[in-house]
């Protein structure tokens, strides 16, 4: 451990200069009257959760403002570590990921921050916000004092916590405390050497001053494994609990400070094949009335939650694997696309009775324009893949190994032998992470290879034609104990009693593909026929002379991507539901020159092949019969 602490002290030299304020610029905890206390008064705050990572930059000012009317005084903020470290060494702070811009815009706005900077942060994000590189070292053991894991959270926590430590309240700016880690009594580990290094690294990179704590769900397992001594315990809970009996719990294991709910849940998330999830607007403003009548400080989770655009979107796997849809509307307060509800403003009527409202009008809702259909042409299929690696055994295949961290993976081989009458084709060991495309000589199977519900094909071909094996990432697992979530084939591939060998593994890097006008209209498409299996399509959205939030649905399209001008909107899945729409913000449009639109279908493209944009979302659409896989899905949906 010798090479950690010389680091994170030489870390330490680095630091900038802090200038000592005035000693009536404070936020402490008085623990004789139970309280915060900010500049020397008592103080409760009233908190929002708002992702800067789900919501365009320029929508950041928006949201905050609309926020602040409504009464709120702070804002509770996530850092996801692979958002700003998507490779090992690679820091990312600008544009959409310059936190210390959102952070410098809440401050100009009069709201203070509640930072939540993990490492580790759930929040339906891939992989919970920790970087798919960390997987490349096979045996770690994520959120624990596993040596590698320790090594690269410290240089993360070098390198972000001497961003934060100029805005600490006490040294000018506007975060009043920092959690360290997240939720930690929910994960199997309870490893409370962890915790104790997490402890020492925030001590020593924002010092003594600031308040740190810890967050954990309300039962006795949480709390004991979750909260250590000398980090604040808080707990989180919504409208299903009882809020004494949640307090009282807290009580046990802070038996003086302020009473925190740390995550007041105004709404749920959807998992893809779910109904929309949503909560009663009535059981949150009462039970927010009663927590802040309590003198209870309070965050409500999620304020706004925002998009999940690209591949940020997370996963649940219990039972089995269950894919977090694109939106992350949350049913809060404020919509996926920043548009106050009535929510928000049952809401403002309770906070109006501890605390003064701004003055003023709540700003409006972001125009919304229906810019009508688009139709689409086929213009690649995947032959934009390049070859990146080669595996001549039957050894692990996952996306790491071939740095490759997200989106879609080819695997290619031969068929050993003529297999002349259809031949089981078998994924032993649930080994494909997470949905897989067979085809033989370009020809799509009709049956697609599912984690935890077909791992098994028939197939029939030649020996020498080529088999394909396109593997899609639906995004990783983001709480619980399989969060070292593995991508890709994942082991042994056999046909009849064959095991398949000679593997050539190509990444489909269509972001990139899709950013450098390879795949619009007239690159290599024409004359190319109709067909199921994974294709790409383009088109055009004509110039209006606006550029407004819009609403896209791909009405009988099956499952796939969408990049506007060469952002990736995230996934649709129409078929399976509920998510019908995709958001498409305004500042990805343009309204002066022809927008780019391209759609990576990896089923099946309807005949009509047009796109609607519309004036308004559809979340909420649900077909029971989704359940079940592989049957003809009800066409009403």
């Amino acid at each position: 451990m010798k090479p950690l602490i010389t680091f994170v002290l030489l870390s330490l030299c680095l630091l900038p200069i802090i200038f000592v304020l005035a000693d009536s610029r404070s936020f402490s905890i008085d623990y004789k009257n139970n309280c915060f206390r900010k500049d020397g008064k008592p103080f409760q705050y009233i908190s929002g959760s708002i992702h800067y990572s789900r919501i365009p930059r320029e929508y950041w000012k928006d949201r905050l403002l609309k926020m602040y009317m409504t009464g709120l005084n702070a804002i509770q903020v996530y850092v996801p570590w692979n958002f700003h470290e998507t490779l090992q060494g690679v820091f990312n702070f600008a544009g959409d990921r310059d936190l210390e811009y959102f952070l410098n815009l809440a401050n100009q706005t009069g709201l203070l921050v509640i930072l939540r900077p993990g490492p580790y942060i759930c929040a339906e994000w891939e992989m919970g916000g920790l970087p798919a590189w960390l997987l490349q070292k096979p045996n770690i053991i994520l959120r624990s004092a596993d040596t590698e894991y320790l090594k690269a959270t410290s240089v993360w926590f070098g390198v972000l916590l001497t961003k934060m430590r100029p805005w600490l309240y006490q040294n000018g700016g506007n975060i009043i405390s920092v959690q360290v880690e997240n939720e930690y009594g929910s994960y199997f580990a309870c490893d409370y050497n962890y915790m104790r290094h997490l402890h020492n690294l925030f001590r020593l990179f924002l010092g003594e001053d600031v308040i740190l704590f810890t967050t954990d769900g309300n039962t006795d397992k949480e709390m004991i494994c979750g909260t250590l001594e000398g980090l604040y315990a808080t707990i989180d809970f919504g409208t299903d609990t009882n809020i004494t009996a949640a307090f009282i719990r807290q009580r046990r294991f802070e038996p003086k400070g302020p009473l925190v709910n740390s995550e007041f849940y105004t709404g749920w998330l959807d998992h893809w094949g779910d109904k929309h999830a949503s909560v009663d607007t009535v059981k949150v403003s009462k039970m927010l009335g009663e927590m802040l009548s309590m003198g209870a400080s309070v965050n409500m989770y999620m304020f706004e939650g925002g998009t999940n655009f690209g591949y940020w979107n997370g996963a649940d796997h219990d039972t089995r694997f269950r894919s977090v849809v694109t939106s992350y509307d949350y049913n809060a307060p404020l919509s996926e696309a920043g548009d106050p509800t009535d929510k928000l403003l049952a809401i403002r009527d309770v906070i109006k009775n501890f605390r003064d409202i701004p003055v003023g009008p709540m700003p409006p809702a972001t125009p919304k324009f229906a810019y009508g259909f688009v139709t689409l042409q086929k213009v690649w299929t995947f032959h934009i893949a390049k070859l990146i690696c080669k595996i001549s055994s039957g050894l692990s295949l996952c996306y790491v190994n071939c740095v490759q961290y997200y989106g879609s993976m080819l695997y290619r081989t031969t068929l050993p032998r003529n297999v002349p009458e259809p031949t089981p084709l078998i994924s032993p060991l649930n080994g494909i992470h997470d949905r897989a495309y067979v085809s033989v000589n370009g020809v799509s199977k009709p049956l697609v290879w599912v984690m935890d519900t077909a791992l098994v094909m028939n197939v029939t071909g030649q020996q020498g034609d080529q088999l394909d094996i396109i593997v899609e990432n639906m995004g990783r697992v983001n709480f619980g104990s399989y969060i070292n979530d593995n991508k890709g084939l994942l082991g042994n591939l056999i046909l009849g009693n064959d095991v398949l060998t000679d593997w050539s593994i190509y990444p489909l890097d269509i972001d990139t593909a899709v950013a450098n006008g390879w795949l619009q209209a007239g690159h290599s498409g024409s004359g190319m026929e109709a067909g199921d299996g994974p294709m790409i399509y383009s088109g055009t959205l004509k110039s209006t002379g606006l550029a407004w939030d819009t609403f896209v649905k791909l009405n009988g399209w099956t499952k796939g991507q969408v990049w506007v001008n060469g952002v990736n909107l995230g996934r649709y899945w129409p078929q399976r539901g509920p998510q019908q729409t995709l958001y498409v913000p305004g500042p990805f449009l343009s309204a002066t020159q022809p927008n780019n639109i391209t759609v990576l279908e990896l089923e099946r493209a309807p005949s009509h092949r047009r796109i609607l944009f519309m004036d308004r979302p559809q979340l909420n659409t649900f077909c029971a019969v989704n359940h079940i896989p592989f049957v003809l899905y009800d066409k009403s949906c």
